[in-house]
């Protein structure tokens, strides 16, 4: 199925789900496609990341939280993500994304997005992402986190993901 067509269905059908917050777990099935195959015909890893990218949209619009980043001229990106495949996915199998924010520090929002095919793993991953202004520059967490109140009472980032940033960070600059 062509990306573009899965993306427009896609976002016809998230305005009409219930509302999230941000805090909140999104939860997206889906089904591979013909279009989702590797030439070992089980879902294709890139495949994997595009699908990650509706997960979070899902999140994002049905907590209200992409509008008020809208409003203000910011869009998000990923900086880093770092994923596990344990199991294949073959043609026409279902499953589902599910996709939280697990914490943020003075520069990222860090999420997690767990794919499962009848409730087993089959592939889990860590996003770090930021916002940026379409005017260009980073937008400081502070203000992220304004437009997000009320905040969790605890949300801390998991030791080993903090790890993991350090250590890609020190990785991009030996390049």
């Amino acid at each position: 199925m062509n990306l573009y067509f899965r993306l427009l269905l896609f976002m016809l059908r998230v305005r009409f789900r219930s509302s999230l917050s941000m805090w909140d777990t999104s939860h997206v099935k889906f089904r591979v496609n013909p279009a989702d195959l590797d030439v070992q015909r089980h879902m294709n890893t890139g495949r994997y990341l595009t699908l990650m990218d509706l997960g979070r949209m899902d999140l994002m619009v049905r907590s209200g939280f992409w509008k008020r980043i809208s409003d203000q001229g910011w869009y998000p990106v990923v900086a880093g993500q770092t994923i596990t495949y344990r199991k294949s996915l073959m043609l026409w199998e279902q499953f589902d994304l599910a996709s939280r924010v697990i914490g943020h520090d003075g520069r990222w929002i860090y999420m997690e997005q767990v794919f499962r095919r009848d409730g087993k793993v089959i592939a889990d991953a860590i996003v770090r992402a930021r916002f940026l202004r379409r005017t260009g520059g980073s937008v400081p967490m502070g203000e992220v986190l304004d437009l997000v109140k009320p905040l969790p009472d605890h949300l801390d980032v998991p030791t080993w993901v903090t790890q993991w940033n350090e250590g890609a960070s020190q990785h991009g600059r030996e390049l």
